[in-house]
Parts: C-alpha cells; sequence; structure tokens
C-alpha cells in the first residue's frame, strides 16, 4: 500500500501525489479538502463531503438452496474485504419466485474506516485495471445525490481472488456512499479521490 499512487490518480487531483501520500485517507486529509473547498467555497472542513461507507452485495438469485456457492460466496466477500459477511433476509413472500419471506437472499458487507479506505484504493488501483475492456467508470453509475454503484459479472478481478479459490464465479454490486449535498460536489469528490470515470 506504499506504493506511489501519482499514476492512478493522474488527471482527478489539483496537484500529483507523492510518495509521502501512502494512503487514500492521507489523501483525502491533504488533497482532496483543499481542492474540494477552492472550488466550491467551504468556510470549515468540516463541511467538506467524504466517503461514509462502501456497500458490498451479493445477490443468490437462483442458488438461493445451493449451499456450496451460498458457502463460496460468504468466503469470497471475506477475503475481497476482510470482513464477515451478513445475511439479507427476504421482506416478504414473493410466490413467482419462490421467495418466503425471512429466507437468505443475499450476502452484505459494509466497509468504513481505514477498512473502507484501504479497499476503495485497492479496487480503483488493482481490481478495475484487471476488468476486461474496462474504458473507466459509467457517469450513468451515479444516482442523483451523485453515489456510486458499480456492478462486476464476476470476482475473479479482484487480485486477492486466486485461480480456484471461488469454487464458482457470482457477480457483485459495490456501493460507493458520501454525504455531498449535490450530484456535482459528489461527482467532483468521487474523481478527487481517484475513480476513474470516463472521458467524454
Amino acid at each position: 500500500m506504499r506504493a506511489n499512487l501519482s499514476a492512478v490518480f493522474a488527471g482527478h487531483v489539483s496537484r500529483p501525489l507523492t510518495d509521502s501520500m501512502i494512503n487514500l485517507k492521507e489523501h483525502y486529509n491533504k488533497v482532496v479538502i483543499a481542492a474540494m473547498q477552492a472550488k466550491f467555497g467551504y468556510k470549515n472542513i468540516l463541511a467538506v463531503p467524504h466517503i461514509q461507507k462502501v456497500v458490498l452485495n451479493v445477490g443468490l438469485g437462483s442458488a438461493l438452496k445451493d449451499q456450496k456457492f451460498f458457502e463460496s460466496a460468504k468466503d469470497t466477500l471475506r477475503i475481497i474485504t476482510g470482513q464477515k459477511s451478513i445475511e439479507r433476509k427476504a421482506r416478504k413472500s414473493i410466490a413467482n419466485f419462490k421467495i418466503r419471506k425471512g429466507q437468505t437472499i443475499g450476502l452484505s458487507v459494509t466497509l468504513r474506516g481505514i477498512r473502507m479506505y484501504h479497499f476503495i484504493e485497492r479496487f480503483i488501483k488493482f481490481t478495475l485495471p484487471r476488468v476486461r475492456d474496462f474504458r473507466g467508470l459509467d457517469f450513468k453509475a451515479l444516482d442523483k445525490e451523485g453515489n456510486l454503484t458499480v456492478g462486476l459479472r464476476e470476482v475473479s478481478a479482484f487480485p486477492e481472488i486466486r485461480a480456484g479459490e471461488a469454487e464458482r464465479q457470482h457477480g457483485l454490486e459495490i456501493t460507493v456512499v458520501h454525504n455531498a449535498a449535490t450530484h456535482e460536489e459528489g461527482l467532483e469528490l468521487l474523481k478527487l479521490m481517484g475513480f476513474p470515470f470516463r472521458t467524454k
């Protein structure tokens, strides 16, 4: 995690990163806050938006009763995040999908604090470049507040998952939630944090 991050954040920050900026949290404190203040005029640094959490979700889909798949998905989430997942339960029964209320329909992990920053940094530096035909994040992945949701078809793009470790590949949804007041502020925050959006 001590590698120079300049290449990763090129074009997204007001000045290049140096070797002394060893992680994303420090980059936020030393670069992003000042850049956001300069652009949006926050008078107090406590008013500068920040990323609050990253939520990873795996839907079980047609594998609801496949225990082997369920355990494999739990293992991959633990390997990727370093944190144990929680089960998401159905809030109501849906007869057409053979889902009953209280049934486990997915797995979720919520990352905050330093573990969140470490995950984002690895995701930007190592995972996204390994996604086949990746050309940048689509602006359509942002909601009206500027929160970002990225869907991956399989977990093999994560370098933490070695060949053969995931018994069955599965999709993964990653949502990055911040506290920016507007879409413009949220997008600028994500760009400054190094999220590589497509060039228009």
